[in-house]
């Protein structure tokens, strides 16, 4: 089973567990999202959730994190059943930042909305029960590091009617991102909310570079997802 904990600075959120739990998200993603020319408007969104993808496939084959973790096997039932098993099961470990995990949380649930929508309504859609599973414990886990009356205010914008994506500027992901990474610890403490309530608004920030994007991208004809920021992430992250 996933499990999903703040990095000890608070710079994001680690992802962990063995290699089926990772295959099993990331196929329910790629499901759910549908191919490039499905949802042409939440081309945005929908490459912005590859990314994390991109990193989780990664994590999988072993290229990020590496843990041994315990797996209820012990000596005695060895010995009841005359076995020689591991004691331990490797798992693989990945951490994304706190601004663009909690945004691919939100935009797939404008997926899942399209998925019902235009493909399949069931109430029983495996794929997207292992996604719900997944927004859950990123919430859980967003909860333990907010004040109530915070967490209560992005819970009721989560639930908000999506899609809530449609054409949006994904470059103000990485506006956000390089924002909270020169936050000190204190400061993340302090502003998480903020930062996670921002992906649910659009605020005079994002108004403004939507607006500039959309002015360059008329001259280059480029879509407005195409057009990349000119910022850089650093080379190193302290997690």
């Amino acid at each position: 089973m996933l499990s999903i904990e703040s990095t000890e600075l608070l710079t994001g959120a680690c992802i962990s567990g063995d290699y089926w739990d990772f295959d099993e998200l990331i196929n329910a993603i790629y499901e759910v999202i549908g191919d490039e020319n499905r949802y042409y408007d939440y081309q945005g969104a929908r490459h912005r959730v590859l990314g994390v993808c991109f990193d989780l496939r990664h994590a999988a084959k072993g290229e990020k994190n590496i843990e041994l973790v315990t797996n209820g096997i012990h000596r005695g039932i060895l010995k009841s059943h005359d076995l020689i098993v591991p004691e331990k099961n490797v798992y693989f470990s990945v951490e994304i930042l706190w601004p663009e995990l909690l945004f691919t949380t939100l935009a797939l649930n404008d997926f899942i909305t399209l998925h019902n929508e235009m493909i399949d309504d069931s109430l029983w859609n495996i794929h997207i029960s292992v996604i719900r599973k997944f927004q859950s414990s990123v919430a859980d886990c967003l909860k333990n590091h907010l004040a109530e009356e915070h967490y209560t205010v992005f819970s009721q914008l989560m639930q908000n009617k999506s899609p809530k994506y449609f054409r949006y500027a994904t470059q103000y992901v990485d506006l956000l991102n390089l924002e909270y990474i020169n936050l000190s610890i204190e400061e993340r403490k302090e502003n998480l909310a903020a930062f996670a309530i921002r992906l649910l608004i659009e605020d005079e920030s994002y108004l403004a570079l939507k607006e500039e994007i959309l002015a360059t991208a008329s001259i280059t004809k480029n879509e407005i997802h195409e057009l990349p920021l000119t910022m850089k992430y650093p080379e190193e992250i302290e997690w």
